[in-house]
């Protein structure tokens, strides 16, 4: 079964920088792609970025020119660099993954606060 454990969330205040990871367990193929997306409170999950195995991105239109993504093949491992960050960015960041012949797996989320 394919984990995915999300960590570098954090306090920062406006204008910082913070770097998501999220590292995939439980696979011996390469994620077809591998996703941020995030949940602020009294709000739905929206999509933040994605990155595909050929190194394909997209991103949000909320996100584009401050958030990059990032991967590590080897390591299944996918990245979120967050600079520039602003108060409503703030919300469980979420990781998810399709991996080959399987579903759609989500991590548990990890918390950014951004402060005025």
């Amino acid at each position: 079964q394919v984990q995915l454990v999300e960590s570098g969330g954090g306090l920062v205040q406006a204008g910082g920088s913070l770097r998501l990871s999220c590292a995939a367990s439980g696979s011996s193929r390469s994620a077809n792609f591998m996703a941020w997306y995030r949940q602020a409170p009294g709000k739905e999950r929206e999509f933040v970025a994605l990155i595909t195995s050929t190194g394909t991105t997209n991103y949000a239109d909320s996100v584009k020119g401050r958030f990059a993504i990032s991967k590590d093949t080897g390591k299944n491992t996918v990245y979120l660099q967050m600079n520039s960050l602003k108060p409503e960015d703030t919300a469980v960041y979420y990781c998810n993954a399709k991996f080959p012949y399987s579903a759609q797996f989500w991590g548990k989320g990890t918390r950014v606060t951004v402060s005025s």
